[in-house]
């Protein structure tokens, strides 16, 4: 994720501290095909002097949202950065943000939806809106864990792994078999791993439960497969494809992107109008 793919402004806003937003501009250039900076490269990225980049580069690593590398004097994202996103996955703020989008989700094509983020070998579903049709379990949906290898939920995020990480993942690992549609083999695995890239989606039918259709497409942060967006319902009522719910899929999951790589929009303040003499 580059800095361009996040579309970020630059500009100090106007009544913020330009010192603090400049640490975080600092803190947003990092990135898995960019995972360390040297101070001149900060300095030159941004246009600041080599002494300020020093010193907000030093005052990160001084609270652990970086770390220096001794030998090379280049810096990495430190153990801060982690306490925080684990926190942040779990602190109700991410249902916050995503709840708008799959509620509007639910309202346009009347199934369950479903936003899931990895979790080892499996997705954990952290916001769901319930269908029209009623619900899919007789239990919360928020929480459950989703295999990797069964269901579009799952595969639409572990087919955009890079290759050698899911190779590590599903290669040498017993499946189980859920239903007689659940694929156990690595190598067919991967063959529909190839074909959902290709596609953009995934679709399966019966996987994971018996009767259940589910259609899901990835949702990333920049180029970084982040979690799953997914539709789910009873068979019969998805049909034999789920062509007419990619649409309204595809777009919910660009604005899920987006709230969760943009600040959101402050209100323009309302214009008065000018008072008229009567």
């Amino acid at each position: 994720m580059t800095m361009a793919e996040f579309d970020l402004d630059r500009r100090t806003p106007a009544g913020a501290l330009q010192t603090v937003d400049r640490a975080l501009l600092v803190l947003l250039a990092f990135e898995r095909t960019r995972p360390d900076w040297g101070v001149t490269e900060v300095a030159e990225e941004f246009g600041w002097d080599t002494s300020v980049a020093q010193r907000l580069l030093a005052t990160l690593a001084g609270r652990g949202f970086l770390v220096s590398d001794p030998v090379t004097r280049r810096y990495r994202i430190g153990p801060a950065v982690l306490r925080l996103g684990r926190l942040w996955e779990r602190s109700g703020s991410l249902e916050l943000l995503a709840g708008p989008v799959l509620e509007e989700l639910r309202r346009v094509t009347g199934d369950t939806v479903l936003f899931c983020l990895p979790d080892s070998f499996h997705m954990r579903c952290v916001a769901a809106e319930e269908g029209v049709a009623g619900p899919l379990r007789y239990y919360p949906l928020v929480g459950e864990l989703y295999p990797a290898h069964a269901g579009a939920t799952s595969k639409s995020y572990y087919a955009y792994l890079p290759d050698e990480q899911r190779h590590r993942l599903f290669r040498g690992r017993p499946m189980a078999r859920f239903t007689d549609r659940t694929v156990t083999d690595p190598d067919l695995l991967e063959e529909e791993f190839l074909k959902i890239r290709s596609q953009g989606y995934a679709w399966t039918v019966g996987e994971y439960d018996t009767g259940i259709a589910t259609v899901a497409v990835p949702v990333f942060l920049g180029r970084e497969p982040y979690g799953s967006l997914s539709l789910g319902g009873a068979e019969e009522l998805f049909g034999e494809a789920p062509e007419d719910r990619l649409e309204p899929l595809r777009h919910a999951a660009r604005l899920l992107e987006r709230r969760l790589t943009q600040p959101p929009q402050r209100p323009k303040p309302r214009t008065r109008r000018p008072r008229t003499a009567t």
